[in-house]
């Protein structure tokens, strides 16, 4: 079954005792330690629709997404993309426990597709994987049909009164990825991107993009223990953010592996308010 510990990646349950023993990805077996994430309860799904979004060689779809409604008056927004394999109910829970009250939660959930780098098992994934060199093929159209997705939702939320600056997006690993790009390439000015477990997409086209948000906070948060997306993928990432944001920050979290802790969820908290007060 998939590993609340690394989305990614995939791992063998034990029905008594819960996710534990071998994870596996790619059919190669990264870890025989127990899973250390905090396992996140799942809410029950809703009825959905299907949003679908074509460019004229890839389709890219999506769920209707999970949203958690803000506590206050609403003034802002956070749109969290999942990892590989994952719901938008996987992250759903986590932030509406670290969100401000006046933040609207939105969770999508990518469509599942076949995966090459999983031998083409189908699973949700916002672009097909290729492999796990940085310098490797990447699923170019993929990644910019699910970026104009992820645009779509955020001028919904301008459409519905919130302005582009009150936004946030953010996403963990390939979601993460996709923030990453969408932020580099949007035309909407962002409030504040969170960026964990990830790695930037098509870098190599990085002196094409708009730079919209070049001034707008970035967070980018890495395990030094990842074995999914490797820690210096990272840090390669951060290398090259640092040289055309004005307002990027990288945080390692040292024993941390492809997932989260409290202590990066308490620094995400401290991010997002301090991008939406």
């Amino acid at each position: 079954g998939k590993c609340t510990d690394a989305p990614d990646a995939w791992c063998y349950v034990n029905k008594d005792s819960g996710c534990k023993d071998i994870i596996e990805f790619n059919g190669q077996f990264l870890s025989t330690s127990p899973c250390k994430s905090k396992h996140v309860q799942k809410e029950e799904r809703k009825e959905t629709t299907t949003t679908t979004t074509t460019t004229n060689t890839t389709e890219c779809t999506m769920s209707s997404p999970v949203i958690i409604s803000p506590s206050s008056q609403h003034t802002a927004s956070l749109i969290f993309l999942h990892g590989l394999g994952d719901t938008g109910h996987g992250w759903a829970s986590s932030l509406a426990a670290i969100r401000p009250s006046h933040v609207k939660i939105i969770c999508p959930t990518a469509d599942k597709m076949p995966v090459t780098l999983n031998s083409g098992y189908r699973m949700p994934s916002w672009f097909d994987l290729f492999s796990l060199d940085p310098a490797g093929q990447e699923d170019e159209a993929g990644i910019k049909a699910a970026a104009k997705l992820i645009n779509s939702l955020i001028a919904e939320e301008i459409k519905s009164g919130v302005p582009s600056d009150r936004i946030m997006i953010g996403g963990f690993s390939q979601g993460g990825a996709l923030a990453l790009y969408t932020a580099l390439h949007s035309e909407h000015r962002l409030g504040g991107v969170l960026a964990l477990s990830c790695w930037a997409p098509l870098h190599k086209q990085l002196g094409q993009a708009i730079l919209t948000n070049k001034d707008a906070p970035f967070l980018q948060a890495h395990g030094d223990c990842d074995p999914v997306v490797p820690y210096k993928w990272g840090q390669m990432t951060s290398q090259m953010l640092k040289g055309v944001l004005t307002k990027h920050v990288f945080r390692t979290y040292q024993g941390l592996g492809h997932s989260s802790n409290a202590q990066e969820m308490d620094d995400a908290k401290d991010f997002i308010l301090e991008c939406l007060p």
